[in-house]
């Protein structure tokens, strides 16, 4: 579905004047705005799906809406096709989309890491340790991927030497590890807790075995990924109005400081659209790393996880590290 932002400049167009008062009212905005926010099936777009029903956008787009995408290559064909302006995204697509002269802009990172390595073998603890297993994945050549590809090398292990099996979408992964087609399945979150708790459903015991965080600090000397935020494309920037986006970005910050103290409310809102119950989505809540961080506050480690990512191939993210313009708060 195509974001359409409409605003009173636009209906007034003549009305210069009363377009002048409308972008300077700091509480509404868009009183007409119907923005639609997308994200991944992940915990950050639970914290999106709650801004919208708790009305923390009220200002900003009283009539927003939350969707889910399902494969990040639907997702990048929305965007480049401009069916998709308001997309929670990997950062480094956000960098590479920017680059390749699309306009988009990050106003955050929802997420400093939300990566886990889950197993029925409660001694694999460590990435050396895959090697001659086999390892269930969503979505090949995208964030986990990635992720997993700098693990393996900073570990010494050479390609072939773990059995990547990749699956299209996060349950099928699942399904891999409990009917023990695979040794141990890398997972984002709420998928890694949902695994775990339904395996207890069907007496099987399911381990959280690697904080791939943890396991990326032998990589960057920290232990977050700033793997995904919202992103906007150059429509919505305009649309929106530099006003506009402090607010958007404000409202977030707000939905999440609710969530986090009431994350039950919070999952509920976007169980349906993630598809997983409110119980695993609020659940997986402690081990997401949830944040609202300004995307200019999360330079410096977006720059630095920008340079790990393109030791290894430079196209990742456009070429090149992205400059001023893309980052909007």
């Amino acid at each position: 579905m195509t974001v359409t932002l409409l605003n009173r400049r636009e209906v007034l167009g003549g009305l210069s004047a009363l377009a002048v008062a409308t972008l300077a009212a700091p509480s509404t905005l868009r009183a007409d705005a119907a923005l639609t926010l997308y994200g991944p099936p992940a915990a950050p777009s639970a914290v999106l799906a709650h801004a919208v029903r708790a009305g923390f956008l009220k200002d900003v787009a009283p009539a927003a809406e939350f969707r889910a995408w399902k494969t990040p290559d639907e997702m990048r064909a929305a965007v480049a096709s401009g069916s998709m302006g308001a997309v929670v995204m990997p950062s480094y697509a956000a960098a590479n989309l920017h680059n390749r002269g699309l306009g988009l802009g990050l106003l955050n990172i929802l997420t400093t890491g939300l990566l886990y390595i889950v197993s029925k073998d409660e001694t694999l603890t460590t990435i050396d340790g895959l090697k001659g297993r086999t390892l269930a994945l969503p979505f090949k050549n995208d964030m986990p991927d990635l992720v997993l590809a700098r693990l393996l090398r900073q570990a010494d292990l050479a390609p072939g030497d773990v059995a990547l099996e990749y699956t299209a979408s996060p349950p099928e992964a699942v399904q891999l590890l409990l009917t023990g087609r695979a040794d141990a399945a890398l997972l984002s979150e709420p998928a890694a807790t949902g695994v775990i708790i339904k395996a207890k459903s069907l007496f099987m015991t399911v381990h959280r075995v690697i904080d791939v965080q943890a396991a990326w600090a032998a990589v960057s000397g920290t232990p977050e990924i700033p793997q995904a935020g919202l992103a906007l494309t150059t429509e919505v920037q305009e649309a929106l109005g530099k006003t506009g986006i402090e607010a958007l970005q404000t409202g977030i910050e707000a939905a999440l400081a609710d969530a986090l103290a009431d994350p039950r409310t919070a999952a509920e809102a976007a169980a349906d659209a993630l598809g997983f119950p409110a119980e695993i989505v609020a659940a997986s809540f402690p081990t997401s790393h949830l944040g609202a961080i300004r995307a200019s506050a999360a330079r410096g480690s977006l720059e630095a996880f920008y340079d790990v990512l393109a030791e290894a191939n430079p196209a990742l993210i456009g070429g090149k590290k992205p400059g001023d313009g893309f980052y909007l708060a």
